[in-house]
């Protein structure tokens, strides 16, 4: 979702494509907030490109000669995302052979983007809260006080009042942080840009492969637009890239793309897997009954934890260990998932 709009009077912003009325609404607030000092939180699902605006508010702001340093919060632990963030000083931790410049100190002059903000640990919270109020923070293991100037923006694929109300992430940060927010459309709800969308796709990875550009016939565009997009600009990205690869003839047709996104049932080599999994299940009960012996002392417990080991198991391995990854499948902290993880033995996958 990269590009360049052609017109300098143009209302889209440069890097980002669409022109639907959802997006001139981001792009006129993404202005308007842009001129300003505040803190801005986006929001939208994963892929609605959060990154992008955030880009374009540090470009169209007096702070655009600075850095635009970017932490993804929920790619690192509460301990190495606090070091990262706040820096550290030698001898701090084990691994602490020197002193290490946190990101905010990075940030200095210019902009420091947080995405994934709900993912920081309910600690770590209380510390970024100071850093919004304050503009000063302590490195860790150092008693000297930092202060910096920086413009915060925030992103967040949650709904963080749910967050509050789940006790996760603190009111006064959130109050904090949503000076100004903004809303990234879903591409299901901007449907009249999956054109120039796919058209700069396509000029992107025919370019990018050595291949001529392909025309686009009338019932790809029918196909595309009719799909709800689940993984929005990011999905619809990855299966033009796809039609490219496999395009022979100089045009991108329908047939191109998944049987899913035209409409038909889904090709999942998993779907054995899934109604094994439910199989299991039944098999798990049976022995947690067994198990339980005469008496049935604790059944409930029993056959609970054998599904939960066994459905952690299969998610994680259709993550590929990713933690981040299975946690949000899972609908539960990264932390939580981390303490079953060990609970259970799993470290093996969740490594």
């Amino acid at each position: 979702m990269v590009g360049k709009n052609s017109g300098g009077d143009s209302p889209v912003l440069d890097g980002m494509i669409g022109s639907s009325q959802a997006m001139l609404d981001v792009y006129r607030l993404t202005r308007k907030v842009s001129a300003t000092s505040a803190t801005v939180l986006l929001t939208g699902e994963t892929g609605t490109g959060k990154e992008l605006i955030a880009r374009a508010v540090h470009e169209l702001s007096p702070r655009s000669s600075g850095p635009f340093i970017r932490v993804n919060c929920g790619a690192l632990s509460e301990s190495l995302l606090e070091s990262e963030l706040f820096g550290h000083v030698k001898g701090a931790f084990t691994s602490a052979v020197e002193n290490r410049t946190g990101r905010f100190e990075a940030a200095h002059g210019g902009t420091i983007f947080l995405d994934e903000i709900n993912s920081v640990s309910y600690k770590l919270q209380v510390k970024l809260l100071r850093v919004l109020q304050e503009h000063e923070f302590e490195r860790v293991g150092d008693t000297k006080t930092v202060r910096v100037d920086c413009r915060i923006v925030a992103a967040t694929n949650r709904d963080l009042i749910d967050e509050i109300d789940e006790g996760r992430f603190r009111e006064d940060l959130y109050y904090r942080l949503n000076v100004v927010p903004i809303y990234l459309p879903p591409l299901r709800d901007r449907r009249d840009d999956v054109p120039a969308l796919v058209d700069f796709f396509a000029r992107k990875y025919a370019e990018e492969n050595g291949m001529p550009i392909p025309a686009i016939s009338p019932d790809a565009f029918g196909v595309l637009q009719q799909y709800a997009w689940p993984g929005n600009v990011r999905e619809l990205q990855n299966y033009v890239e796809r039609a490219i690869v496999l395009c022979s003839n100089g045009e991108i047709t329908g047939e191109l793309f998944p049987p899913h996104v035209r409409g038909l049932a889904p090709i999942r080599v998993a779907r054995q897997k899934t109604r094994s999994l439910e199989s299991l299940c039944e098999e798990l009960v049976t022995r947690g009954m067994q198990d339980a012996g005469p008496q049935n002392d604790n059944l409930h417990d029993r056959i609970v934890s054998l599904v939960e080991r066994e459905l952690l198991a299969q998610v994680l391995r259709g993550c590929q260990g990713v933690q981040t990854k299975a946690a949000t499948r899972l609908g539960i902290n990264r932390n939580t998932l981390h303490k079953k993880i060990d609970d259970y033995g799993l470290e093996s996958i969740g490594g």
